[in-house]
This record gives structure tokens, C-alpha cells and sequence, in this order.
């Protein structure tokens, strides 16, 4: 759970770096960012949702 939750910040920050790039006209720094967030964020998703929600 812990390991999809950092994944999870990462792929918040590549989508920000996404945003601030597009911004600067960094076209090159756009692609691997966005590549980046997609794999982070569906990898992040992907273990947070297998895993479950930890029980209280």
C-alpha cells in the first residue's frame, strides 16, 4: 500500500511537470513527463486497487 501511495505522489508531481512544460514550450520534457505520469499514476492505481484498503 505504501509503495502505491508514492507512486501515487509521483505521478501528482510528473502531471504538474507536465502542466509547468507545456507552459515553457519544452516539448521534449512534456513527452517524459506525461509518459511518466501515465505509467506512474496507472501503476499506483493499479497497486491500490489490488492491494485493497488497509482494514481499521
Amino acid at each position: 500500500m505504501a509503495l502505491g501511495v508514492m507512486m501515487l505522489v509521483v505521478a501528482i508531481l510528473c502531471g504538474i511537470a507536465t502542466i509547468r512544460e507545456i507552459k515553457r514550450r519544452n516539448f521534449f520534457a512534456v513527452g517524459f513527463a506525461g509518459i511518466s505520469f501515465l505509467v506512474f499514476g496507472w501503476f499506483s492505481i493499479m497497486t491500490i486497487f489490488i492491494s485493497g484498503a488497509p482494514e481499521v
